[in-house]
């Protein structure tokens, strides 16, 4: 009884499920878009219709048909449906949809019937025949008479075709698959049409097809095209539609898929708790969103309120200014009008100097005109030269507010940094990881940001990648001190302000070297010509300037000539372990040789820097001499990798890398482009030096060495060329020469 309680729980409880998502009723006839979403066929049919596709909405004779399914005989319910977006409709049909109502099929371009889903609010493709070429789901149909009769108590058929609430169905129509209440029946069989034949049978819902039949063939259908992912019939199998297709019988089909499924449904209804934790989360998120948003609404209001506090202090301030300027002016003014009102015929000033002429003794009058007088002049004066004391104008006043309004104007809340954007030519892997990024042009700043690494080679642990993070850091770029070697890292970031964090940048993927880096310094002392040789003040660039020898070779090429071969070496010498250093040749470079060497042999080999026959003579006698490799089986003293030109000769070595001349490996004498910045990676014990790409830190060429003492980093010259160290990311180290294992400082 429980069981069935429960089942009936659960059919109640997924009415939503089993609606249209254009009409909001049960579905009637649904058919699958090819977007895997459902509507009913009426509803489709309507759809279409507003669109102006006529003819389109399928072949009745192809599929079971309803009175709601007839455009003639709509149901009064349709009327209520909720249809997708104008606009939507509108977009389509200026696009060129639906302005070809009737179009053959036979026409050179075919239209094509788009319908506008009103489940993922995308436009999906119908193809040629519109809705005759979907199938019915058959099974949702299913799901929706056993959900009817789980809801209906008394277990009675309801008329498919009234308005709610429907009437108990009294007849039903074979040919109409429909059920009716007596009142719909003679509406959608009236008299003297062709339905007005159909024989009335009992009210049922089982009007269905028994299987599924292919909209193309009227067949069953028995396969399952993978490719297409639809259901065919055999004659699908044979069109050049399904050509190469993956193609797999309906029964095989049928139980990968149930599987699938019920493990799903098997870990969902297993992971019940996990389930109702998720969804107390969720509900906490909702309470603490409210609250969130009411501290945000009351944020925002006690900030403009702060700004019209501001704004009103100005403006008193701004209006108690204009009101003192404004007594000044008119204090002025009104005793200038005093003034020359004085001036006026007999008051003031004018009627005492009338009193004063009057006077006949003369010495009183020199006494009293004489002050009289001077007055009686700036009074003439400023009669003559009238100006106002003040100006009326008040345009100093004046203020602009331009920026403040369009500061106003764009008052918006505060944005999360944009995703940074990793600068790949400043970030790179060597003794330390480097990563520089800088922020799009429109984004608001950051205040800091947080880095982000791991290890993608090492196993996978069960759940969510575990990332290691650097917080806070200020500027636009990071250190990341002690790699591993011979990993690879990926990197992200993002930046943080009062907004929060925004988006993480693009991982990027960085090669370590292979093994610990060497850091060491150019030492001229032996085989170097300073006449020829430029070493930079920093020890960790040389450069070799062509001289009047490789000026007569280029005279005297066909007689013969003389080329010297310029030498410098590392101060470093290795005795033990690995060891990885990178540098940079520079490609227009005539010819220059990158390798290690016994310190003993190099020393002996190049003290003299003798001459040599030829600019293609080989100077290390070394490895990649073909010759000395047939007669001498031991290891060789030197192994160089030679370039010229911006191109690699690979030598007689053991390639490491398949991809870089041929399915088979590069072979001897064929070239390669050379890389940005060349590695060499030398392993003491094993006695093998490898050559690769600093950059991809690709296999280039492996070569044994004799290491039977301490071997040195050198670097070989003929004609024009340089060489620049790559630098170490971290602090420079201290000059130092390791001999046989002892550290001396220079």
């Amino acid at each position: 009884m429980g069981a069935k309680g429960n089942g009936l729980t659960s059919m109640k409880n997924m009415e939503k499920e089993l609606l249209c998502p254009v009409c909001q009723e049960m579905y009637k006839q649904p058919l699958v878009l090819p977007c895997t979403h459902n509507v009913c066929q009426a509803c489709a049919r309507e759809v279409l219709g507003q669109q102006g596709y006529i003819g389109h909405g399928g072949d009745p004779s192809s599929e079971p048909t309803s009175p709601a399914s007839t455009p003639s005989t709509r149901s009064p319910r349709l009327s209520r449906r909720t249809l997708p977006k104008p606009d939507r409709l509108d977009r389509l049909l200026k696009s060129g949809f639906g302005t070809y109502p009737g179009r053959k099929r036979g026409a050179l371009h075919p239209q094509v019937i788009m319908f506008p889903c009103p489940a993922c609010q995308g436009d999906v493709e119908l193809g040629e025949r519109g809705l005759a070429g979907l199938f019915r789901n058959l099974t949702l149909e299913r799901v929706v008479e056993r959900y009817r009769q789980s809801v209906s108590v008394g277990g009675a058929i309801l008329c498919q075709l009234c308005k709610p609430p429907p009437l108990e169905a009294t007849k039903g129509c074979t040919e109409c698959r429909a059920t009716f209440c007596n009142e719909c029946f003679k509406l959608f069989h009236p008299w003297g049409t062709q339905k007005a034949q159909h024989e009335p049978t009992l009210p049922t819902l089982s009007f269905r097809p028994k299987g599924l039949m292919c909209p193309d063939h009227k067949e069953e259908v028995t396969h399952y095209c993978k490719t297409c992912q639809r259901l065919v019939c055999q004659l699908c199998r044979v069109r050049r539609t399904h050509s190469g297709h993956k193609i797999t019988p309906v029964l095989s089909a049928y139980q990968a898929l149930k599987d699938k499924l019920t493990k799903s449904l098997t870990y969902i209804l297993g992971n019940q708790d996990t389930v109702q934790t998720q969804i107390c989360e969720l509900e906490e998120a909702v309470r603490h969103t409210e609250v969130s948003g009411q501290q945000a609404k009351e944020e925002v209001s006690q900030l403009v309120r702060g700004l019209g506090a501001v704004l009103e202090e100005k403006r008193a301030s701004l209006l108690q200014a204009i009101e003192e300027c404004q007594q000044e002016r008119l204090a002025r003014l009104s005793a200038q009008i005093q003034e020359h009102r004085s001036l006026l015929d007999g008051s003031g000033l004018v009627g005492y100097a009338q009193e004063v002429l009057k006077e006949t003794d003369q010495p009183c009058f020199v006494q009293a005109a004489k002050q009289l007088h001077n007055r009686i002049a700036r009074a003439t004066e400023a009669l003559q030269t009238f100006r106002p004391a003040a100006s009326s104008s008040f345009r100093h006043c004046q203020l602009d507010v331009g920026r403040e309004m369009k500061l106003l104007t764009e008052l918006n809340f505060l944005r999360a940094p944009e995703a940074p954007v990793i600068d790949t030519q400043r970030t790179f892997a060597y003794d330390q990881i480097f990563l520089c990024w800088r922020l799009p042009p429109h984004s608001p700043p950051a205040w800091h940001y947080t880095v982000e690494f791991r290890r993608t080679d090492v196993p996978a642990q069960p759940g969510p990648a575990r990332w290691q993070r650097r917080e806070e850091v200020r500027g636009t770029s990071a250190l990341l001190e002690n790699p591993d070697t011979g990993s690879v890292y990926v990197l992200r970031v993002r930046g943080w302000n009062k907004a929060g964090y925004g988006e993480y940048s693009e991982d990027v993927h960085l090669h370590t070297p292979p093994a610990p880096v060497l850091h060491f310094f150019l030492d001229g002392r032996w085989g170097a010509s300073r006449e020829r040789l430029a070493i930079s003040k920093d020890q960790r660039a040389v450069r070799s300037v062509p001289g009047l020898p490789l000026l007569l070779a280029a005279d005297r090429l066909l007689t013969g000539c003389h080329l010297s071969v310029d030498v410098v070496l590392g101060d470093v010498a290795v005795t033990q372990g690995r060891s990885y250093w990178a540098c940079a040749v520079d490609p227009a470079s005539y010819l220059v040789k990158v390798g290690v060497g016994l310190e003993s042999k190099l020393q002996e080999s190049f003290q003299g820097a003798p001459d040599v026959i030829s600019p293609r003579y080989d100077p290390d006698s070394g490895h990649d001499s073909g010759a000395e490799d047939a007669t001498v089986e031991a290891s060789p003293p030197f192994a160089f990798l030679t370039i010229g030109m911006g191109k690699i000769l690979l030598g007689s070595g053991t390639s490491s890398n398949t991809g870089l001349t041929g399915r088979d490996g590069p072979t001897a004498g064929c070239t390669v482009p050379l890389p940005p910045r060349l590695g060499i990676c030398l392993d003491y014990e094993r006695g093998r030096v490898s050559f690769l790409d600093a950059v991809s830190f690709r296999g280039l060429l492996e070569c044994p060495l004799d290491c039977s003492g301490p071997v040195c980093p050198a670097f070989c010259f003929i004609g024009g060329g340089a060489v620049q160290l790559q630098e170490p990311v971290g602090t420079k180290p201290e000059r130092k020469v390791t001999i046989g294992g002892f550290a001396k400082l220079d």
